[in-house]
């Protein structure tokens, strides 16, 4: 399992759109980065903290075209006439893909919204050292994505400190295509190599979305194979060469 968390700062949504513009605009990371600076400085003025801030954003929106080229190009075909509701989805997706940490805390979340009306960071850490076992920073981190995916309109205040609800209505989004789009970048981030159809969508690391998709939609789409199993059930799979990127 990664050990790795690298998702350690509160990161808020519009950075993320500012990312998103500056490279869809074709900025190279330098640049981004210098673009970026002030965006985070009105709200971080130390400079590490800023810094610390800015990588992720990088990481995010800049890194992940080397290590996944073909998700991320379709992210930047997307962002400028995805509707701004359905933008976060693209966030997300290419935050799954950079953080391992990030879908692991993300997947613990969902697990427990299953259970309980409320969540608190708390239950979220002690599950989290269950599967991954006490890191020095893994705490903070926690707390960190837990803040941020209420700052991207994910999770609800619940109205004490560290305590979360699920939305009262999962995020939708206009645009099929970015619905496709997530479940392929889920999909690639999950350790399984297929999953069922019905279990993809419902995956908890997606706790947040509703997806209206049909397993027709994923099989007209060129990323997604689809196979029939034994028992009556359909698996899914990335195409080999998403699978290898």
């Amino acid at each position: 399992m990664d050990k790795n968390i690298g998702f350690n700062r509160n990161i808020a949504l519009p950075w993320l759109d500012a990312a998103a513009c500056f490279i869809v605009e074709g900025s190279d990371p330098a640049t981004v980065r210098a673009r970026l600076d002030p965006v985070v400085g009105a709200e971080i003025a130390s400079p590490d903290n800023r810094r610390k801030a800015i990588d992720i954003l990088i990481h995010i929106w800049g890194k992940t075209q080397g290590s996944h080229p073909s998700l991320h190009a379709a992210a930047v075909g997307l962002y400028p006439q995805a509707p701004a509701g359905d933008r976060v989805w693209l966030h997300y997706g290419l935050t799954l893909l950079a953080y391992p940490f990030f879908r692991q805390t993300a997947a613990a979340i969902g697990r427990l919204t299953r259970q309980q009306e409320i969540i608190s960071s708390r239950a979220v850490k002690e599950r989290l050292v269950a599967e991954r076992g006490q890191l020095g920073s893994q705490s903070k981190a926690i707390e960190r994505v837990c803040f941020s995916l209420r700052h991207w309109g994910l999770l609800a205040d619940a109205g004490r400190q560290r305590h979360y609800r699920p939305l009262s209505q999962p995020v939708a989004a206009e645009d099929r295509q970015v619905q496709a789009w997530l479940l392929a970048c889920a999909l690639c981030a999950h350790p399984a190599e297929e999953i069922p159809f019905a279990d993809l969508v419902r995956l908890p690391e997606l706790f947040a979305f509703r997806f209206t998709l049909s397993l027709d939609d994923l099989r007209r789409d060129g990323r997604f194979a689809v196979q029939r199993q034994g028992g009556g059930w359909d698996a899914v799979r990335l195409a080999e060469l998403d699978r290898l990127q």
